[in-house]
Formats: structure tokens, sequence, C-alpha cells
């Protein structure tokens, strides 16, 4: 299933995804992104920087958290905070990139990144009929009640691509 989003520093971005609805597992299979920062002089690098970009993106929308207990941040190392795991299955990623001449350039680093997490969703969306409006966290979703009705369905399927890829 297709998801779209754009904006953030000239960037278009559509995610593929495949969704495990009986597990709420979600598996990216491509992404396609579209970058305008005004005249490239290093074509190779920007677009090793993109697919980074589009990697951490992913990294953050599906298996990064921040955590905390009462008094400080207890994700403080790579042992305490997950990210995208040795042998995760890495999406189709392709890139056009757009070369206008005559214009400044523009900010193009980690422009992808930003981008992600919408696209992900919003594949999510066209794959299952649930939109996604809120990041839930790994330990709300200790406290969600596993029912598929509406809000519950919804809140517990986030949950569940939290921490769908350990």
């Amino acid at each position: 299933m297709r998801g779209l989003r754009g904006g953030h520093g000239y960037t278009a971005l559509v995610a593929e995804v495949d969704v495990d609805q009986a597990s709420g597992r979600v598996q990216p299979r491509r992404f396609t992104v579209a970058l305008d920062c005004g005249p490239i002089s290093n074509p190779d690098g920007l677009r090793n920087q993109t697919e980074g970009g589009i990697l951490q993106g992913t990294s953050r929308a599906l298996v990064e958290e921040v955590t905390w207990d009462d008094k400080q941040v207890t994700s403080k190392n790579w042992t305490t905070y997950d990210s995208l795991y040795l042998g995760f299955e890495i999406p189709i990623i392709d890139i056009i990139l757009m070369n206008p001449r005559g214009v400044l350039a523009t900010g193009a680093g980690e422009t992808a990144i930003t981008v992600v997490a919408a696209a992900i969703g919003n594949a999510i969306f066209d794959a299952t009929g649930v939109r996604l409006r809120v990041a839930a966290t790994r330990r709300q979703s200790m406290r969600v009640v596993d029912h598929q009705q509406s809000a519950g369905f919804l809140f517990n399927l986030w949950c569940r691509l939290l921490v769908s890829h350990r």
C-alpha cells in the first residue's frame, strides 16, 4: 500500500508497507523520495545522505523511544536505547533528485528524516483504513486494552508497531 507526505525542505516521500493486521507488524517495502535542494554539487553524496536519512527516519518511526523514570532519562546508551537492528530487511529506496539551475542552494542534509513517519502512517492508513494521529510509547502499550474497535484498535495497532521489530 502507498502513503504520501511532502513538505519540509522540499522533500516528498511515498512509502509502501506491508501490514500484518493480526499482529500489527509493519514492514516498509519501498520508499520513493524526491528532493529539491537547489543546485547539486555531489549527487552521489546527496543520494547516500538521503538514503541514510530515510533509514534513520524509519528507525525513529518504528523502533526508537526515549524512556525515563521520575527523575531522568533512562535510555542513555546503546543497551537501553533501541534502533534498527542488524538484519533489518532494508526496503528499496528510489531517490529522485531535482537539480534546478539559477536558484540558491537550500538544506539537503537530512531532509528526508522529517517526512518518514508521516509517510509510513499514511501507508498504514491506505492499507488498513486506520488513521494514526499520535505516536504512542511502549510504556503506554502496556496499558492498552486489546480490542479491535475504533480508537482502541487504532491505539493498539500503533503500540504494536513500536515493538514489532524486536
